[in-house]
């Protein structure tokens, strides 16, 4: 069963770490998506019980996806280590992306991941390759280093995808801007929320619903303004803000309470997908 073959690794220790390798790199990938997703409770989202507030795809959907896209973030990592340009970082992710719509007939489930996991990678690459330290922080600063100013330079201004369309409306960032600057997000935000859950927790479920929460809470997230301008953003982010100061993950009744906003995201139709992709960065960052 694919979904067993894709358990994330929990930890890697000093020696394995010093033999990680693209394919390691990738599983790692392919097991942060596969957590993001089956993650509930996670207010609007897809996951394993239902489909949120997406009426064109399922937890069965973001399988077939993540299958198709097993190859890409071994192969994107080996094209790291050779300190290739961005605009060959951009083909590589242009077949992944091709490969997904197939895979789920035209249908975007990880066009974010593709972006964001796709750079982390190649910098993972470029870190083994360089004798770096593979972590998180390194990785996130080297996305930056080598191809920042690149990943901004690359916006084009006739895009009309949600993100380019929400950022001209709105005058948000987007993904665009946070991988160009090195994800501060999700270092400054999210590690330091599933970290500290973790450690008092020692539950990953709990840590990544945390994290989810205080995500949500800063983030502009440009998906909950397409869905819902700025009341839908302003509501996202107080009903984040609030769930956090009742005590998050470590209430008793957290899991109700994060289920109740589950259904009154269903109810207005929102999905905080930008959250979800970070969320996605922070696991796998957190996994190196």
């Amino acid at each position: 069963m694919f979904a067993e073959s894709i358990k994330p690794e929990q930890s890697i220790d000093h020696a394995s770490r010093a033999t990680l390798t693209p394919e390691k790199i990738g599983r790692l990938a392919i097991g942060a998506l596969y957590r993001e997703v089956a993650l509930a409770p996670k207010p609007g989202l897809v996951n394993p019980v239902d489909s949120g507030s997406h009426t064109d795809m399922d937890f069965s959907t973001f399988v077939r996806s993540l299958q198709a896209l097993r190859g890409y973030f071994p192969a994107i990592s080996r094209l790291g280590m050779q300190t290739p340009t961005y605009a060959q970082l951009q083909c590589c992710g242009v077949d992944a992306e091709q490969r997904m719509l197939q895979a789920t007939n035209g249908i975007n489930t990880h066009r974010g991941a593709i972006f964001n996991l796709g750079l982390l990678c190649a910098a993972a690459g470029a870190d083994i390759a360089l004798g770096g330290s593979c972590s998180a922080e390194s990785v996130s600063r080297r996305v930056a280093d080598l191809w920042g100013p690149a990943i901004v330079a690359s916006a084009k201004p006739g895009n009309d995808s949600h993100g380019a369309v929400v950022q001209r409306r709105y005058g948000s960032g987007g993904a665009r801007t946070e991988a160009a600057a090195g994800f501060p997000s999700a270092i400054s935000i999210g590690l330091p929320a599933y970290r500290a859950a973790l450690a008092q927790t020692h539950c990953p479920q709990q840590a990544a619903v945390q994290c989810f929460f205080a995500l949500m809470a800063e983030l502009e997230d440009t998906n909950l303004l397409w869905r819902g301008g700025h009341p839908g953003l302003d509501f996202a982010r107080k009903a984040a803000t609030t769930f956090l100061a009742r005590g998050g993950v470590h209430a008793p009744d957290w899991q109700n309470h994060a289920q109740a906003l589950h259904a009154k995201f269903v109810s207005r139709r929102l999905s905080p997908g930008g959250s979800a992709d970070l969320l996605g960065v922070v696991l796998f960052l957190e996994s190196l």
